[in-house]
């Protein structure tokens, strides 16, 4: 419908423009020629005077013409059509007011073309019927006829080229329409077309992908959670369901000794507590970077001392030495705080109760550098690899507590932060974990102090 109103609006005014240049031309044509024989008569007369210059009969058809004489009588070949009287501004040029005059007469029906030039004391006219307009007319009509047959055509063709184009569009629809019914990622989208098509195209199937990843994802946690989350629920299950067998007969005092009581409840709550962490952390993990907590100019050293604080109230056994520098970045405090918190907890859980897990914090470059070495048995070269891979456990961790998740959490608050974590083996021998983030410039007030003045917590 585009295509057919702009042809046929080029098309109206293309004839509009043909025909007015078409009737100019002729216009000046026919003037042209008026003034060329005004000129040959206006010469003879002057030759031989307007009274007696001499007028052929009118042959039928053909030129006009009329000389003006002094007195203002007209003199008219013999034969020739009456021509409209002289007009006054006509009378004018023949008393010599003017040169010439060009002027036009329809009355009567009958329109003439009429040029009056000045000639000895007089003037001459020479007149033309004004041309009949049904040529121009013809030629209208046959011009919309053909404009009518382009509109025709152009509206064929722009539906072709319309529905060819929009082909893939209706092919990419009917894909999407199929994998909102069907929810089956896996299809992926010919990619056909060209252009902006085609990178549509390309950008949905990239959008698939990143579903399936998700999808994947979120099946993969489901399992490892369900598998992690099997052995304390079994070994709860089965200390209760021992309790109260024991209860509902009456032997609970004679069948566990005091020792043997307080050990099993005290394994119910380490059990409580592993499942409590373990669906905390999933939890967390399941979230990824959905958050409420706004991004913020912060002193790392702040957030390590307050995840210091937290690790020592949670496990008063472990020592933790702190060495740490203010340094600057631009993070959400609360989970980088719980990324320090599972790197020290990690770090406690190898830490000899003689030796302290050292947290250092400092500044390389453009970096701010975390670092949480124990003095433990270090990590197999085999597992680090998978270390901050979610659940993996490495076979001499599996009698330690803990779900294999915290140090999966801190590679994802670290990648959300720009940052990159390592492990490597620390001058103790034990395990090094390492975070560099990238720094940032201080707020205002705390630029403006002096110039090297740290901050050292120990």
């Amino acid at each position: 419908m585009i295509a057919a109103t702009a042809i046929a609006v080029s098309v109206f005014v293309a004839l509009q423009v043909a025909i007015e240049l078409l009737d100019s031309e002729l216009q000046d044509a026919a003037e042209d020629q008026l003034r060329a024989d005004s000129r040959v008569l206006a010469t003879d007369a002057e030759r031989a005077g307007l009274a007696q210059v001499q007028l052929p009969p009118y042959p039928g058809s053909g030129r006009l013409v009329r000389v003006i004489l002094p007195d203002g009588s007209t003199r008219t070949p013999a034969g020739q059509p009456a021509l409209p009287p002289v007009s006054e501004d006509a009378g004018r040029v023949a008393q010599g007011a003017s040169a010439d005059l060009m002027e036009s007469n329809d009355s009567d029906g009958d329109g003439y073309l009429i040029y009056t030039l000045r000639a000895g004391d007089g003037a001459v006219q020479v007149a033309a019927r004004i041309a009949d307009d049904s040529p121009i007319t013809r030629l209208g009509l046959g011009m919309l006829l053909i404009g009518l047959l382009c509109v025709v055509g152009g509206a064929l063709v722009g539906r072709t080229v319309a529905r060819t184009g929009l082909a893939p569009i209706d092919r990419l629809t009917a894909a999407a329409v199929r994998v909102a019914h069907t929810q089956d990622l896996d299809a992926d989208i010919p990619d056909e077309g060209g252009g902006e098509i085609r990178r549509l195209i390309q950008s949905i199937n990239d959008m698939l992908a990143a579903l399936r990843d998700s999808r994947r994802a979120q099946r993969l946690l489901a399992e490892d959670a369900a598998h992690e989350l099997k052995t304390p629920l079994t070994s709860l299950r089965l200390n209760v369901e021992l309790l109260v067998r024991l209860d509902r007969r009456g032997t609970l005092d004679g069948a566990l000794p005091a020792e043997s009581r307080t050990r099993l409840l005290n394994d119910l709550g380490a059990q409580v507590a592993e499942l409590s962490t373990l669906a905390a952390e999933l939890t967390d993990l399941a979230r990824g970077d959905v958050t409420d907590e706004s991004t913020e100019v912060l002193d790392l050293a702040d957030v390590v001392v307050a995840a210091a604080t937290r690790a020592r109230s949670r496990v008063p056994d472990v020592e933790i030495a702190l060495d740490v520098t203010s340094v600057w970045v631009s993070g959400r405090p609360a989970a980088l705080q719980r990324a320090v918190l599972n790197l020290i907890d990690n770090a406690g859980k190898w830490s000899p109760a003689d030796q302290p897990v050292q947290v250092r914090l400092l500044a390389e470059g453009a970096s701010a550098v975390l670092e949480v070495d124990d003095a433990g048995p270090g990590i197999d070269a085999a597992d680090v690899p998978r270390v901050f891979d979610r659940f993996y456990r490495a076979d001499s961790a599996r009698a330690l507590p803990g779900s294999g998740l915290g140090l999966s959490i801190v590679q994802r608050v670290v990648d959300a932060h720009g940052g990159r974590a390592t492990v490597a083996r620390s001058a103790r021998g034990g395990a090094l974990l390492r975070v560099d983030l990238p720094a940032a410039a201080p707020p205002a007030p705390i630029a403006g102090r002096a110039a090297g003045e740290d901050t050292a917590v120990r």
